[in-house]
């Protein structure tokens, strides 16, 4: 584990060396969680309740969808996929680390204070300027904090899986803006699954998606009880497992297939 230790701290380092990109990267999701409050504010305008929430618990779910989304972000994955397009990744089969437990030290590295740390500032400032409730109940709090950490390692198995379908492409943009549109719109990041009809609903919650926005919400509102909130980390730790095996496996096969230029 010494050596998994030593990538996550590297990757912290290399964060706090970027300072500038920290700080706008920082401003950008303040920006982006106040265009969403006030676009969610105007179309709560003279209702009470849409779709089965208030305009309280929609904030609850407007700061947790934040949460999740800033724990793991563009970088970490652009990074993974940089080593594949550019062809370092054949400098990682060269040296005595399993790759995808390496790209796992360094994204929970950079996760810690790029993630981290900016989720709880802004999430500091939507609080005290917009009055969003925060749970009550310790065991509810604890199960929260459980599925939020799971969350993370459902989108790291995605994340994760999906750039290795870089092997087979010219350009890793596109499998990456494919995926963060897929993510988003299936994980209950744009829209809450209660406003999705029933048929889209039932196919966002048979896929893994759901783990990394809709199971934390569902906690965090209070809209599960303790037995259902085990139940869906239990869920989450499915999807976990279920990626991790399927991204070992598409790494076997990848690595037989690649070519590097000049090797």
């Amino acid at each position: 584990m010494k050596k998994y230790v030593s990538l996550a701290v590297c990757s912290m380092q290399n964060t706090l060396s970027y300072r500038l990109s920290f700080v706008l990267n920082f401003l950008g999701s303040f920006i982006a969680l106040l265009a969403t409050y006030f676009l969610w504010r105007a179309i709560y305008d003279g209702q009470s309740e849409l779709a089965g929430f208030d305009w309280n618990q929609m904030k609850s779910y407007l700061l947790v969808t934040f949460f999740a989304n800033s724990m793991l972000s563009y970088y970490s994955e652009s990074g993974i996929t940089n080593k594949v397009m550019d062809g370092t990744v054949a400098m990682d089969l060269l040296k005595p680390l399993n790759f995808q437990k390496a790209r796992l030290a360094e994204s929970l590295g950079s996760c810690v204070l790029e993630g981290l740390l900016s989720a709880v500032l802004i999430s500091v400032l939507a609080i005290a300027a917009f009055g969003i409730p925060m749970p009550v109940d310790g065991v509810s709090g604890i199960l929260f904090a459980i599925s939020m950490l799971s969350s993370i390692l459902v989108k790291f198995g995605i994340v994760y899986c999906t750039a290795l379908i870089c092997f087979y492409t010219t350009s890793g943009f596109g499998v990456i803006w494919a995926r963060m549109a897929v993510t988003n719109l299936l994980s209950g990041a744009l829209v809450p699954f209660a406003f999705f009809p029933d048929w889209l609903r039932n196919v966002a919650m048979a896929l893994p998606f759901q783990g990394i926005v809709n199971t934390p919400t569902t906690i965090f509102l209070g809209m599960s009880d303790t037995r259902e909130a085990i139940l869906l980390i239990a869920v989450q730790w499915f999807w976990i497992a279920a990626l991790w095996l399927l991204g070992r496996s598409m790494w076997g096969w990848a690595v037989r297939q690649i070519t590097i230029h000049g090797g």
